[in-house]
């Protein structure tokens, strides 16, 4: 005699779910526990924590042949998350649960040997992908439902041990189990204990920074060491407009994927910062590992990545930015198959003019043209390409740091940056693109058309500049931002004018190395 079942699981492949179909036959033959389906050492290791946990939760299972399996066969599962849904396929082919639930809802998480339910990594991706394979309701264990109600849509209830998920499949009784949702209200988590306000003079960095900020563009600060760089650089959170619900789902999956949520932080409500030390390696910053996680490229996705002291990256490392810079994606292949990760960042970068921070000033610096040189140089040409704007600082005086009344607020100049990016997001409507960084060829003929004036001016940046092709869309995208901040429908020469002046310290620095003027 045979009995079969089948539960309905996610796996997850990056940082999105995927549906599993955990399947379960019970039959005569020699008494054993088999699994299959292309599983890792983790979902391997399931059948002795679901066979204790069974024992322990009061089940006694006949000696019979036990086969599961997780399909489709193709994708690799990773994780403890399929030990709940393998005990009920178990239970239920033996005729100790009740099929009739389980056509319709989703079921995961961790058992441990005395049949508690332990959290998962990446119940926001799996509650999502579950609602997106058109399931009304989600088991969770306890510790995820924070997570879970996130999700619209779909029915949510959490258990903590494996006799209350039976006993629920046995005798349903939802009214009322089911968690109740709470509506995010992002301004109660949102707040920050720093502000513009606070940094004294630099009109230029903060200039260059609110540009950067409103278009998405990358920005690199440049100048001696104590001059305010850093404090910007941290306070760039503050001026960025509040993430939108699906901003907020889209980064909080990322997170819980990394094991970085919990119940008492269960979303991502602010823009992430994240600012690694020079001495991350390769993997860390791009992710990876034997079963592929989110670095902190992806883990800045909808916010920013700050690289303080730059040129101090390994040079291997920072290369990497190359590629995500570019397509807003990382992807990590590995032997059984290849994982995309988001990483639609701003990249934030730091650095001093030379190793001891004084150059040009000759006055001050001791460095020699060969040590500047080398130091310059760790910064390669494609990568400096990619960034659109380069911002010197300059020595803060006396009198701008005695100032009581500091400089403009965070607040007024959000309310700039959330009108130009408002302006994009008409613009862009029904693209897959958001701001201005992110505009490829055929946008930029389309939103980026110039008057003869203007196109006059831009062929004499683009010769004395000696820009190259990438370098030319740039200060496109970069002057289409100043004019959305301005308000303005169509690029002026002002606009060029400053756009070129923000790429201008390339020259200035770079020139030498890599044949800028």
């Amino acid at each position: 005699m045979t009995l079969y079942s089948k539960v309905h699981s996610i796996g997850i492949t990056g940082v999105e779910g995927v549906p599993i179909l955990v399947e379960a036959d019970v039959s005569d033959g020699l008494p054993g526990f088999s699994m299959v389906g292309y599983l890792s050492s983790q979902v391997k290791e399931a059948q002795d924590r679901v066979r204790t946990a069974l024992r322990n939760s009061g089940f006694r299972l006949p000696a019979r042949k036990v086969t599961i399996n997780l399909s489709p066969a193709d994708i690799r599962k990773e994780g403890t998350a399929f030990d709940l849904p393998i005990a009920i396929a178990v239970l239920a082919a033996s005729g100790l649960v009740s099929s009739a639930l389980l056509r319709n809802c989703v079921i995961s998480g961790e058992l441990g040997l005395d049949g508690r339910i332990k959290p998962v990594h990446g119940a926001l991706s799996i509650t999502a992908a579950a609602k997106k394979d058109g399931k009304p309701l989600c088991f969770l264990p306890q510790g995820n439902i924070k997570e879970g109600l996130i999700i619209e849509g779909i029915d949510i209830m959490g258990v903590e041990h494996l006799t209350d998920l039976t006993s629920e499949l046995n005798s349903p009784k939802r009214t009322g189990r089911v968690s109740r949702r709470k509506e995010i209200n992002v301004s109660a988590t949102e707040s920050y204990d720093v502000d513009f306000s606070e940094v004294g003079g630099q009109p230029f960095l903060r200039r260059a920074t609110e540009v950067a900020v409103a278009g998405m563009h990358n920005i690199l600060y440049i100048g001696p060491a104590g001059t305010g760089k850093s404090m910007i650089a941290r306070r760039i959170p503050t001026i960025m407009p509040s993430l939108s619900k699906d901003e907020i789902i889209e980064i909080s999956k990322i997170y819980s994927v990394s094991g970085l949520l919990n119940s008492e932080m269960p979303l991502m409500a602010k823009r992430p910062f994240r600012s690694p030390h020079h001495t991350v390696s390769p993997q860390a910053l791009a992710g990876g590992g034997r079963i592929p996680k989110p670095g902190e490229i992806s883990l800045a996705s909808g916010g920013v990545l700050f690289l303080d002291e730059f040129p101090e990256f390994q040079k291997s490392t920072i290369e990497i930015l190359r590629q995500p810079l570019e397509e807003g994606k990382i992807t990590i292949s590995r032997v059984h198959g290849a994982y995309d990760f988001p990483a639609e960042f701003m990249l934030v970068a730091a650095q001093n003019p030379c190793p001891c921070g004084w150059y040009p000033d000759r006055g001050r610096c001791r460095c020699s043209e060969q040590q500047v040189y080398k130091y310059l140089s760790r910064i390669s040409k494609p990568l400096l390409d990619r960034i659109d704007i380069c911002a010197e600082s300059r020595l803060v005086t006396y009198e701008e740091l005695e100032q009581k009344t500091g400089g403009e607020s965070s607040a007024s100049i959000r309310r700039r940056i959330e009108a130009a990016r408002k302006v994009q997001e008409e613009r862009f409507k029904g693209q897959k693109i958001h701001f201005n960084s992110f505009m490829k060829k055929s946008e930029l003929e389309k939103f980026c058309v110039l008057g003869s004036e203007e196109r006059e001016l831009l062929r004499k940046i683009y010769e004395t500049k000696d820009l190259s092709a990438r370098g030319y869309e740039r200060l496109l995208k970069v002057s289409r931002t100043i004019a959305d901040l301005e308000g303005s429908e169509k690029i002026k020469r002002n606009h060029l004018a400053e756009a070129a002046g923000l790429r201008s310290l390339e020259g200035k620095y770079w020139g030498g190395i890599y044949g800028q003027r």
